[in-house]
């Protein structure tokens, strides 16, 4: 993308043409041109009146929506990049209701919008984490509203639930100290989860850090497994988790502060866009600006399709966890 812009300000403008955005989003998807998604020819006469191109072979007309997120979409392009451009680059998300405001759509149109774009974000790499050599910070949290906003009593709040958890989603965090973080919702932290999903997650190998939970006693001996008892400290010279504290962080202020209150069916969606910003963050070894997470979104829109009744649970999902 020539002179590609590097602020929503920028962004706004230069996407304002339609044809531009057809051509940035058809350049990504189709490098060396247009490729027919009924056939595979690559050869097409493009209609300008209509914006979409007609295969010299099989005479199917075809759009550069069709075969991403945007298929099917009456919502025009130059709005779908607008949101992308904020969900990528605002640090702590950003509302449906907001994008609705900003971009003149309803909040439930704003709302199935982002998560189509979650969808996109998702990654999925089947690459481990870390390896010989490597640090790999392991944890888990609890996501959910606050005990104390519970409408019973305070005393039997406490009497049903001492460690005020009950009715929470479990997520569990790994981060490798080179700079990758994943979370997934887990069904409990018992032992065979969380050992399963190291041994899905983690190179054999690597050096892995937790706290004094029980669960993680007795993993695996191609791990070199170190803990820190969080009631001594919470630092023993290398041993801490302090890293994903710190996107537990992030993660929270987000669904706390911006979304409010997620449902723990749509958690893993949220859970892969904190991850995605995180992962895409500016460093000294890859100084990303928003329009460089701007672009490496956009090339991830193709190949995927997500329906209003899938986000909404009608039908099975065609992206799980």
């Amino acid at each position: 993308m020539r002179d590609k812009p590097k602020t929503l300000q920028q962004a706004i403008r230069h996407f304002s043409d339609e044809q531009i955005c057809i051509d940035t989003v058809a350049a990504l998807r189709w490098p060396d041109g247009p490729v027919c998604p009924k056939c595979g020819h690559n050869e097409q006469y493009y209609l300008a009146t209509q914006k979409r191109w007609k295969c010299k072979k099989c005479a199917k007309q075809f759009s550069v929506k069709v075969g991403t997120i945007f298929e099917d979409s009456p919502i025009p392009l130059d709005k779908w990049l607008a949101a992308l451009w904020m969900l990528v680059n605002c640090k702590n998300g950003i509302s449906s209701y907001e994008v609705g405001r900003d971009l003149g759509l309803t909040q439930k149109s704003a709302w199935f919008v982002l998560h189509r774009l979650r969808y996109a974000l998702q990654v999925g790499s089947l690459v481990k984490l870390g390896g010989p050599g490597s640090e790999v910070e392991v944890d888990e949290t609890f996501i959910g509203g606050k005990a104390r906003n519970m409408h019973i009593g305070s005393a039997r709040r406490r009497k049903l639930d001492p460690r005020g958890i009950g009715g929470k989603t479990e997520v569990l965090g790994m981060l490798d100290r080179k700079g990758e973080v994943r979370a997934t919702v887990i069904p409990n932290r018992k032992r065979p989860v969380l050992h399963g999903e190291i041994n899905k997650h983690v190179e054999p190998g690597s050096a892995i850090y937790t706290d004094d939970f029980m669960s993680y006693v007795g993993l695996p001996e191609h791990f070199a497994h170190s803990v820190v008892d969080h009631a001594k400290r919470y630092v023993h010279g290398k041993v801490h988790t302090n890293g994903l504290e710190n996107f537990w962080s992030l993660l929270k202020r987000g669904l706390k502060g911006t979304y409010i209150s997620v449902e723990p069916f749509h958690l893993f969606r949220y859970l892969d866009e904190q991850t995605w910003r995180y992962n895409n963050r500016a460093t000294e070894d890859n100084p990303m600006n928003d329009g460089d997470r701007f672009q490496l979104a956009l090339s991830q829109i193709a190949g995927k399709r997500l329906t209003f009744a899938e986000v909404t649970g009608k039908v099975g999902s065609a992206a799980t966890n």
